[in-house]
């Protein structure tokens, strides 16, 4: 497959839409990708979450805004207090966008394993 029939298969399958864009852009922080980890098997609190944090609960409230707007976190209210979980469905929108790209890296990955392995290194 040529690279000029690759980028027209990506253009017409998925140029990135808005949504997948704010998800890009959401986990590109590792701030973000980090309170996603925590909130991926349990709800928690922005208490609960800045404690995990040399910032302040300001900071998470922000990160947790960006999250909740690209759709990878929904929140609730218990009592006085808002917690966090993941929604991991459009996380699933970018893995099947990065899938496209995998052949890529995997032959590059597969032919530095053969040169590293190589007696000629």
């Amino acid at each position: 497959m040529s690279w000029k029939t690759s980028k027209t298969m990506l253009n017409s399958s998925d140029s990135l839409s808005l949504k997948s864009q704010r998800i890009f852009e959401a986990v590109a922080d590792p701030s973000r990708r980090r309170i996603l980890r925590l909130v991926a098997d349990q709800e928690m609190s922005i208490a609960a979450i800045a404690k995990e944090f040399s910032i302040g609960r300001t900071a998470v409230n922000k990160h947790l805004r960006v999250l909740q707007e690209a759709g990878l976190v929904r929140n609730r209210r218990v009592g006085r207090e808002t917690r966090y979980r993941l929604q991991p469905e459009p996380l699933q929108k970018i893995e099947s966008w990065l899938a496209f790209f995998e052949p890529y890296w995997t032959d590059k990955l597969r032919a530095l394993a053969k040169f590293v392995e190589s007696d000629e290194v």
